[in-house]
């Protein structure tokens, strides 16, 4: 079987919701389940969370992030955590596990590097979209992390599948976005009852129309990911690398420019995107 005709079987799979997820991201997605109940408690939540050790790690990690620990008091326990973040963040992180467990341990070394590196780009785009959103655009921060978090997942999710198809993360990156983005993409985020304005969120990202100065959702998410300073493997990132993408697209944003802004925030970005990355 040709690359493209893998595409296509792949996104059919996909157009009729016959999604084959890992075992692990069957078990994470209970998890989610739960924390959606209107009935769970902390405490119920701080137990779904410490029967996961990549979860509970991250949801401390986080919890003890500049953009979450103003008073600079570090805490060491989940129920804590739990506690500081709220369900939406909590939300969030097990969204970020599901969707670094698509990427999973694969065999093949050229695989499992683009499953780190996609990793790595999604982390960095999820923490600036919490900052940009927060000082930048004044939309709910959480909302534009989790879009963040969620806006490759239809890569992850090929890669999953890639070693049953040798080459199909290789070649015309048309067939990428055709297929692996605005069809599986799409299948992926339905599957995970993403909210409809995440999803459109994402899916600005794909079509790539920005308004300057950012004004929504997804003005948010592209801009995070084109300061991204770690492209997607999955994508030729023509043109400007994220420190001279910054300067081209620098604008005035109350008494200060963007530029200062993430200069100022610069803390912020990196505890939160080193959480994302444990």
């Amino acid at each position: 079987m040709d690359r493209l005709e893998a595409f296509k079987n792949i996104a059919a799979e996909a157009s009729r919701g016959d999604l084959i997820f890992p075992t692990n991201v069957n078990a994470t997605l209970k998890i989610q389940q739960a924390l959606d109940d209107p009935n769970c408690h902390i405490e119920a939540a701080a137990k779904l969370v410490l029967a996961e050790p990549l979860l509970a790690a991250r949801t401390v990690a986080i919890a003890n992030s500049v953009a979450y620990n103003r008073s600079g008091r570090e805490i060491a326990n989940v129920r804590t955590a739990v506690t500081r973040l709220g369900f939406r963040t909590l939300h969030s992180m097990v969204a970020a596990l599901v969707v670094r467990q698509f990427g999973g341990k694969p065999t093949n070394p050229a695989l499992r590097k683009k499953a780190e590196q996609l990793w790595a780009h999604t982390a960095h785009v999820a923490a600036l979209a919490h900052v940009i959103a927060h000082r930048v655009t004044h939309l709910d921060p959480e909302a534009a992390m989790f879009a963040g978090i969620v806006h490759e997942v239809g890569g992850f999710y090929l890669l999953s599948r890639a070693e049953e198809f040798p080459g199909l993360l290789d070649g015309d990156p048309e067939d990428w976005v055709e297929y692996g983005e605005r069809i599986i993409g799409r299948a992926v985020l339905k599957q995970l009852s993403v909210p409809e304005a995440v999803t459109e969120a994402v899916e600005a990202l794909w079509y790539g129309y920005r308004a300057l100065p950012p004004e929504t959702l997804g003005d948010t998410l592209l801009l995070a990911n084109d300061l991204s300073p770690v492209a997607s493997p999955l994508h030729e990132r023509a043109g400007a690398t994220s420190m001279e993408s910054a300067s081209t697209i620098d604008y005035a944003v109350g008494e200060g420019t963007l530029a200062s802004i993430l200069e100022e925030s610069a803390d912020e970005v990196q505890s939160l995107t080193a959480a994302l990355m444990l």
